[in-house]
């Protein structure tokens, strides 16, 4: 981990935030559970159990992995339906193939990013290639979930396919993290991500001893998850490990460091840090499905009931 990378951080652009930035307070940290997901593969539930205030506009994410499939066994989703959100789905290392009802889709890998706008709706499916099924091998990943504003949510859907290469890499002023800019205005630096709702994407590696305090948009929430290592969060340090997820409080800065000792496997603190404008909508949610209203939700199922969502293709695959 992971696979977009350079060797020489330094050569980047870099970011500092302002000496007078105010600090984000650290308001909780809490940990993922573990669960599976589509046919079985292991996820851990970044959100669960923090208030969605202090989520929106996101709506929850799944750390997919970090596993090591044998022989037969990697795993995806079968043919299921989105309406009403964006899906984001970051693979770290592994590959993982996409299609959907309407024809579109594509195959993800080692740093690349498929950002679905699932707008109106559609069938979708995630599976893994059949050469890595027959091999297996490493898999790591997550998606995450972003809600769609009111006005939004019956759009045409669209995808983005976001190569590794594309993404946006920043540095610390002195070195120490290298930032990947997935989607959203970082100080300036723009991802390649085209959002509807506003909101910031970055992937971050900070080498262990290092100390990290980055602007960050006040209009934004900042949430920081650990997807590898260990290190705190905040000014006071509070602890912080893999699988666990950090909200901040309001602020123009956030600041987050790498112990001194890391795990082998993972010789860096890898943390997802997301921030994004609060929509601030009655949000009815219900499985796939995420609209403003217990009505507008139950013309989801129905339009799914009904074939309106699509079919599921005779033949399938990539």
């Amino acid at each position: 981990m992971p696979a977009v990378t350079v060797e020489n951080p330094l050569t980047l652009p870099r970011v500092v935030a302002d000496a007078d930035a105010v600090q984000r307070p650290v308001l909780a940290v809490t940990t993922a559970p573990s669960g599976f997901e589509g046919e079985g593969f292991p996820v851990r539930r970044a959100f669960a159990g923090i208030n969605y205030k202090h989520l929106d506009p996101f709506i929850m994410m799944d750390q997919m992995g970090e596993v090591e499939y044998a022989a037969g066994e990697p795993k995806g989703t079968p043919w299921h339906p989105h309406r009403g959100f964006e899906t984001v789905t970051y693979i770290i290392d592994g590959t993982f193939i996409h299609q959907d009802s309407n024809g579109g889709g594509g195959t993800i890998t080692n740093g690349d990013t498929q950002w679905m706008t699932a707008g109106s709706g559609l069938l979708h499916i995630e599976t893994p290639p059949e050469s890595l099924v027959m091999s297996g091998g490493l898999f790591h990943g997550l998606q995450l979930w972003v809600n769609l504003p009111a006005k939004d949510k019956m759009k045409d859907p669209r995808y983005q396919d976001i190569r590794g290469g594309q993404v946006k890499l920043l540095t610390t002023g002195d070195g120490g993290a290298l930032l990947r800019v997935i989607a959203g205005d970082f100080d300036g630096h723009e991802g390649p991500g085209i959002t509807h709702t506003p909101i910031t994407m970055i992937h971050a590696s900070v080498r262990p001893g290092a100390e990290v305090t980055l602007p960050w948009r006040e209009e934004y929430n900042g949430l920081a998850y650990v997807l590898a290592g260990r290190g705190t969060v905040g000014t006071d340090r509070r602890p912080v490990r893999t699988g666990q997820t950090a909200v901040f409080g309001a602020g123009s800065a956030l600041t987050l460091r790498a112990d001194e000792s890391q795990d082998a496997h993972a010789p860096d603190l890898e943390v997802v840090l997301l921030g994004g404008k609060p929509l601030r909508e009655p949000m009815a949610h219900y499985g796939p499905f995420v609209m403003n209203t217990r009505a507008e939700l139950q013309q989801a199922f129905e339009d799914f009931q009904a074939g309106r969502l699509g079919t599921v293709p005779a033949v399938h695959g990539m």
